[in-house]
């Protein structure tokens, strides 16, 4: 349950899509300029910064005229990121690598604000419109959530948690088709980081592939392949790694056993409340299927034994289950690159991983398209 919570986090991080429909593209010599006209703008300082690995950096203040128009000369190295802070009141976010922006805003009509020239920046603009309308969404499912939860509704409980699973996997639709749509902008970037990389494995990794090719040896990208490298092994249709820890009564239990079934391995401890939240549809599922091919295999993160035994029994949890009672120090753990918990991989009776982080109707539903 480490940074386990009920909402989704939007991240601006990295990738593209490199497709091209015979759209010139603007030639790269170095620099740009940031230039705009604003009207009716408040006291106080016009600042650009530059986002970096992890955090964002003021590049400088730009001077105003006093007919309200600024430009600025930036020398780049590549493409990057910006924000350009209109007085503290709007933030701009820039994509900017080889065409100039211009911004033209009136602070007394928020619908006047503008972007021209940079291709790639309007299309950060639709991303960021992409998010904000996603987090709505989302605000609204949690505030849902919790009046269902203090009102102990567990029908209701049960129906947000299956719409919010729909509205994430339409969400990641709409993602990949507002960057397929991007002409290869690296702007793409920009949008990335709101796909779950553990669902979307396959299409982030081709993007990846036709990114590094059109825009070699960049650090961003360069980053995002050693993630995926790591993450490489853990995809869907990979075999799953061994899981050899002991169970309660000390004797070694391996995940290989249970070759020949369908397995879902699950993360869980005693001390996190969703996980125990979850318990009971695992149990009912698992009184369902067992008897049809389908195992779970609990590896618990648990420090104590008896904190761990304890939860099994309460929770009436009679399926195998193993720990090295070392946290999130655990060795499955460690291997499955579990930061926070609860979390499952589904394997076949092949041993391959079908499915990850299946839990309330998602898992229900993937146990019905495999055994109905």
């Amino acid at each position: 349950m480490r940074n386990y919570n009920y909402y989704i986090a939007l991240l601006f991080v990295v990738l593209i899509s490199s497709c091209s429909n015979g759209v010139k593209e603007a030639v790269f010599d170095g620099e740009v300029i940031v230039s705009g006209k604003l009207e009716n703008q408040p006291e106080g300082d016009l600042i650009l910064s530059r986002y970096t690995d992890n955090s964002i950096e003021v590049v400088d203040t730009l001077s105003i005229k006093g007919n309200g128009k600024f430009e600025y000369k930036l020398s780049l190295d590549g493409p990057h990121f910006y924000e350009l802070d209109l007085f503290g009141e709007k933030q701009v976010k820039l994509a900017l690598y080889a065409e100039d922006v211009d911004i033209s805003y009136d602070f007394d009509k928020e619908e006047s604000f503008a972007i021209s020239g940079s291709f790639d920046t309007q299309q950060v603009a639709k991303v960021d419109q992409l998010s904000e309308q996603y987090q709505e969404q989302i605000n609204q499912l949690n505030s849902e959530y919790y009046e269902a939860l203090s009102a102990k509704d567990e029908a209701a409980i049960k129906a947000i948690q299956e719409k919010a699973m729909n509205l994430e996997s339409d969400h990641a639709q709409k993602v990949k088709s507002t960057i397929d749509s991007m002409e290869g902008s690296f702007a793409a970037l920009a949008a990335v980081g709101m796909l779950n990389p553990r669902n979307d494995f396959s299409y982030i990794d081709s993007l990846v592939s036709q990114l590094d090719m059109k825009y070699p040896d960049n650090k961003m990208i360069l980053g995002l392949k050693q993630e995926l490298d790591e993450m490489r092994a853990l995809s869907i249709g990979q075999p799953a790694p061994e899981i050899s820890l002991p169970n309660p009564d000390g004797e070694v239990v391996n995940l290989s056993d249970f070759k020949g079934k369908y397995v879902l391995i699950d993360f869980w401890a005693a001390w996190c409340k969703p996980c125990r939240e979850e318990n009971p549809n695992v149990v009912r599922l698992y009184n369902e299927y067992k008897d049809k091919g389908f195992e779970v295999f609990g590896v618990s993160l648990d420090r104590t034994k008896d904190a761990w035994v304890e939860a099994i029994e309460a929770d009436k949890l009679t399926w195998t289950h193993v720990s090295d009672l070392k946290y999130f120090n655990s060795e499955a753990a460690a291997t499955y690159k579990i930061n926070a918990i609860p979390a499952t991989y589904m394997v076949d009776p092949e041993g391959k991983i079908i499915a990850k982080d299946l839990r309330g109707p998602s898992l229900e539903n993937k146990l019905k398209e495999i055994f109905e």
